[in-house]
């Protein structure tokens, strides 16, 4: 599962965010994503696995978490069942307890994303035998657009595998040439 066309920004932290970095808007054609990755699936990009967070924990054990892994997203699930709820940017968190508008003592649930759910929102579903090409496409022009990653899922949307980023791509066709 990944971002829908809009993030659900939690209201209470609206404006308060630094804009999204520009994105590059050269043309992407099917031909050209397919010669750059060649036939390349999420799964080549040997991605380490996702580290999720339960919503009723403090950012302060959040933080530490991803500062042990070095992610700058965690993936956000209910602990109940594992379903996917959103995802914590990590970048955005610390703009946020530097400007105090939330704490460490916080929960995570005050400073994450939530995916938006009912009908008429739809997800591009990526997963490990997703080519490259729509992956890129996905965060250059669909909904990973803004955040700059993708969330890799099962193709049943179970289970949360990886997070995939533009880096991650751009380290890939690097290490091709």
């Amino acid at each position: 599962m990944s971002l829908p066309e809009e993030d659900a920004i939690p209201p209470h932290l609206r404006g308060q965010l630094s804009p999204a970095p520009a994105v590059d808007s050269t043309p992407l054609t099917p031909q050209s994503l397919a010669a750059k990755y060649r036939g390349a699936v999420v799964s080549d990009l040997d991605l380490a696995p996702a580290l999720s967070v339960p919503p009723d924990r403090p950012i302060s054990e959040a933080l530490a978490m991803s500062y042990d892994r070095s992610y700058d997203q965690l993936t956000v699930i209910d602990p109940q069942n594992r379903s996917l709820l959103g995802y914590l940017s990590i970048p955005r968190l610390k703009q946020l307890l530097q400007s105090r508008a939330l704490s460490e003592d916080d929960t995570v649930e005050k400073a994450m994303t939530r995916f938006r759910k009912g009908k008429g929102v739809r997800y591009t579903v990526i997963t490990p035998e997703t080519e490259l090409a729509e992956l890129e496409e996905f965060l250059t022009t669909g909904g990973g657009r803004e955040s700059g990653f993708a969330v890799v899922t099962d193709a049943a949307r179970k289970f949360v595998l990886a997070v995939a980023t533009r880096e991650d791509l751009e380290n890939f066709a690097k290490r091709r040439g």
